[in-house]
């Protein structure tokens, strides 16, 4: 049932808000009850929203990856780095590295093919920044861990791009091995990669100049939104990471500007609404008959995906020396999987077709699991940590 854009995204922030109080009372986090409240409205439950509103607003799922993006690189300054060196991307490609191989183990060993297995696996890496950061602003989350946390999900979208590549690369390879080199598609994320960084960085500084003569709330906030709003644009026309490149742009503006809490403050004042509105269209996109469809495949992907980011995470703690609580407590909080893994998962389809279907059908499952008990894990971990106040 439509009635129109505007009473739909009313619909939304009133069933958000509404859930977002419910999960209060059982103390989780408000980001799982907004994706329960999209899931209840959306197409698999009362169809209050169809799949064909929910696609025409993906713009707002867009913006408010781009505005998350950018407030994780706003902790990527050099003195963050200077004090704990080369940790969180130890951390971050050990952790990425480990969901992968303890997946494609889990798998052959349980008798599928190669190819399959390697290209599912590869979709392991993939953690969701989104749940994770809505956690931390809600509890105001603060200490080693969550330092980490964040740094550590910030570079999960690089490393997922990377070996998601190669092991895609391999598995063409072993299904066509008269397609040719491997070289091209290794080489098409180092360019989304590296164009994203590159370009971001460009707009970060772009945006430090005109700060010296627009001091006025309304007007910087316009300055956020615009630079945000092109960085959005031109890594869709280039075909960049749009996370990263918003990423890059948020670190050279923390590391530049002597204005960044107050930049952040504007940010913070605009963006619940979007927030909401992105983890409700979130769960709505939820598909609960996923899940009769998956399996044993499934079953494995989803319980061996944790295990390896819980054993990468305290692995690379351990070789850095990092804190004891980091060691223990990280690895858990990288639960959350959403929309990166989704979009690996439809390029699954176009570079192995043969399996798409199925990939598909486990990532979506996948999802709907991670993406309702991730906050809670990550609320749970942060908390074991003492970085979250006990009553709440």
């Amino acid at each position: 049932m439509t009635l129109n854009t505007l009473t739909d995204l009313a619909i939304m922030i009133f069933a958000g808000m509404a859930c977002g109080r419910l999960v209060k009372l059982v103390k989780l986090p408000n980001v799982t009850g907004y994706l329960i409240a999209g899931l209840l409205i959306g197409p698999s439950v009362f169809g209050l929203l169809s799949e064909d509103f929910l696609s025409s607003i993906s713009l707002i799922s867009d913006v408010a990856l781009g505005f998350i993006a950018f407030s994780i690189g706003n902790e990527f300054k050099i003195s963050y780095f200077k004090r704990v060196g080369v940790t969180p991307i130890v951390i971050a490609c050990l952790e990425s590295l480990f969901a992968v191989l303890f997946v494609l183990t889990g798998l052959l060993l349980a008798g599928k093919e190669l190819p399959f297995s390697l290209v599912l696996s590869a979709i392991a890496a993939a953690t969701a920044p989104a749940a994770t950061i809505m956690v931390i602003k809600q509890y105001k989350a603060k200490g080693p861990v969550t330092e980490t946390l964040l740094s550590v999900v910030a570079i999960d979208d690089a490393t997922a791009l990377m070996l998601f590549s190669v092991f895609v690369a391999i598995a063409q390879a072993l299904v066509n091995p008269s397609a040719g080199p491997a070289a091209s598609s290794l080489l098409s994320p180092l360019i989304e990669i590296g164009g994203a960084i590159v370009v971001g960085g460009l707009l970060g500084f772009l945006f430090v100049i005109p700060l010296r003569w627009f001091k006025k709330d309304g007007n910087r906030l316009s300055l956020i939104a615009a630079f945000l709003f092109f960085g959005i644009g031109i890594s869709e026309l280039c075909g960049f990471s749009s996370l990263l490149l918003c990423m890059s742009m948020g670190a050279v503006i923390a590391n530049l500007s002597q204005d960044l809490d107050h930049i952040m403050r504007l940010c913070d004042g605009v963006t619940p609404p979007i927030f909401m509105l992105f983890f409700v269209a979130s769960g709505a996109d939820l598909k609960i008959s996923v899940l009769p469809t998956v399996g044993v495949v499934g079953v494995i992907y989803i319980v061996l995906r944790v295990c390896g980011k819980i054993f990468g995470a305290w692995l690379g703690g351990t070789l850095c020396k990092a804190d004891k609580k980091v060691r223990r407590f990280l690895g858990p909080a990288l639960c959350p999987q959403a929309g990166v893994a989704i979009g690996l998962s439809l390029a699954a389809t176009v570079v192995v077709p043969e399996y798409g279907a199925t990939i598909r059908a486990i990532i979506l499952c996948g999802t709907l699991i991670y993406e309702l008990i991730g906050p809670a894990v990550t609320k749970l971990s942060l908390k074991a940590a003492g970085e979250i106040a006990k009553d709440q």
